[in-house]
């Protein structure tokens, strides 16, 4: 059960890094200013990849181990820490300060990481593991 919550949960991931580049790209491009909504996108996503380290963390626990695991384990890791991070820099920035070129950024290498940390492991970021 947990890993089939492990690979469901990777497609909201997905689907929420998406939105996070897309937004950023049109807020980036367009020259927007900062919006609220950004913020929460990006706490969402964020979230998500925290939530997937948990459920990847039990999932270790609870199925045999292979050494591809050590790459993708990693991988994910600095994910969850890029998309932290892009989050926490922008927080703390004061509100005329925010812009959306650090989440087109950091949503952009975690989506990477992401998808590096999946092939690691042999499967395709699109794959079903059922």
């Amino acid at each position: 059960m947990l890993f089939a919550a492990h690979s469901g949960l990777r497609y909201l991931v997905l689907v929420a890094g998406l939105f996070v580049v897309l937004y950023a790209l049109v807020g980036y491009f367009g020259k927007r200013e900062y919006s609220t909504a950004m913020a929460r996108l990006a706490t969402v996503f964020t979230g998500l990849l925290h939530l997937q380290v948990l459920t990847g963390v039990a999932t270790l626990f609870s199925r045999p181990f292979y050494t591809q695991l050590i790459g993708h384990f990693f991988l994910m890791l600095l994910a969850a820490g890029v998309a932290q991070l892009t989050t926490s820099v922008t927080r703390r920035r004061p509100p005329e300060q925010r812009s959306y070129g650090p989440h087109l950024v950091g949503g952009l290498a975690a989506l990477a990481l992401v998808a590096a940390g999946v092939m690691a492991i042999g499967r395709g970021v699109l794959q079903s593991t059922m």
